[in-house]
């Protein structure tokens, strides 16, 4: 009799699962963003959000809930009931960089998160001030090997990913250089472009415009693959470095425990939305080149750049308390 009970349970669950699937989402969906507005996981959350909102018949509204870094929208969604109607859309340094640079956090970037698509990346480009005597990545490597500890690098931050691509590039061919941390893109940029630094990483958007008018010095970019933004720079991988991939990432991800089918429902939604060509201009504009993956695919991408990550923060020794 007891086995014919928690058969029925478990049938009737399964069944009360589904249908909650299918009736999903019956109100709107909260998209926390852990950052302040204007940047790009909260434009990425508005225009996507809005696509698959209209999917689904329901209002995907933005929360932004920054502060820590990112820490508090973040520990936010963790802690959220897992039923798809608050889900998270953050960059890589919430899943995979952070939980290696601070003593402790509040949530597992692994475990407390249902991956549901990663929407997008933002390749980096290794940008040089004209003042420095390289014109590519071969003579850049020469000339630091010649110069050691002579030659600076801004950032937006330490343990930022512009920070951590320049830490990966540098183990990767051996270099000694300074590494000089600003508060953020708006003030690292105007340095280089000062000469106040004489490299960093940045997303096109923050250097395009000087870097077609002459002011700087584009010498490789730091994703898989070559940008659409500048077909002709080359990346770091076929420069010497096969499989060197640090951009900017950013993806959706639902608390741990999200009904599998609600997952998979939010998950085609936004591969299509991002894919769309409305969604996909947008994207370029802003230096995004559009991905849209299967939540199978994000999760297992994700357990590949905690191990990337964490080896380059240790590499680093980068730390925040």
């Amino acid at each position: 009799m007891k086995t014919l009970m928690l058969a029925l349970l478990v049938a009737a669950t399964g069944v009360a699962t589904a249908a909650s699937a299918q009736d999903y989402p019956a109100h709107p969906v909260k998209l926390v963003v852990p950052y302040a507005a204007g940047g790009l996981p909260d434009t990425m959350a508005r225009v996507a959000g809005q696509k698959v909102g209209d999917a689904l018949g329901q209002s995907f509204v933005v929360d932004n809930r920054g502060g820590a870094g990112g820490i508090v929208g973040t520990e936010a969604v963790a802690k959220s009931p897992p039923d798809g109607y608050t889900l998270l859309v953050a960059d890589v340094a919430q899943i995979a960089i952070n939980p290696h640079l601070y003593a402790t956090l509040p949530y597992d970037g692994l475990k407390d998160f249902a991956p549901v698509s990663l929407m997008g990346i933002a390749p980096l480009f290794l940008v040089a001030n004209p003042s420095l005597p390289v014109n590519n990545l071969r003579e850049l490597v020469d000339y630091v090997r010649a110069n050691p500890g002579k030659v600076s690098y801004g950032s937006s931050g330490i343990g930022s990913i512009h920070h951590l691509s320049m830490e990966a590039f540098k183990h990767a061919f051996g270099l000694n250089m300074i590494h000089v941390p600003y508060k953020g893109t708006g003030q690292s940029v105007p340095a280089l472009l000062g000469g106040q630094v004489s490299l960093l990483f940045s997303a096109g958007p923050s250097i395009m415009q000087h870097w077609k008018a002459g002011k700087l010095k584009v010498l490789a970019v730091n994703s898989a693959k070559r940008s659409p933004q500048a077909p002709d720079v080359p990346t770091i991988a076929e420069s010497g470095v096969p499989g060197f991939d640090y951009p900017a990432e950013i993806g959706v991800l639902a608390p741990a425990g999200t009904p599998a089918p609600v997952v998979a429902r939010l998950s085609a939604e936004f591969a299509k939305a991002v894919k769309l060509p409305d969604v996909a201009e947008r994207f370029a504009v802003l230096g995004i080149d559009p991905v849209g993956s299967t939540a199978e695919a994000y999760a297992a991408h994700n357990r590949e750049a905690f191990k990337k990550y964490e080896a380059v923060v240790k590499q680093s020794g980068a730390r925040v308390e």
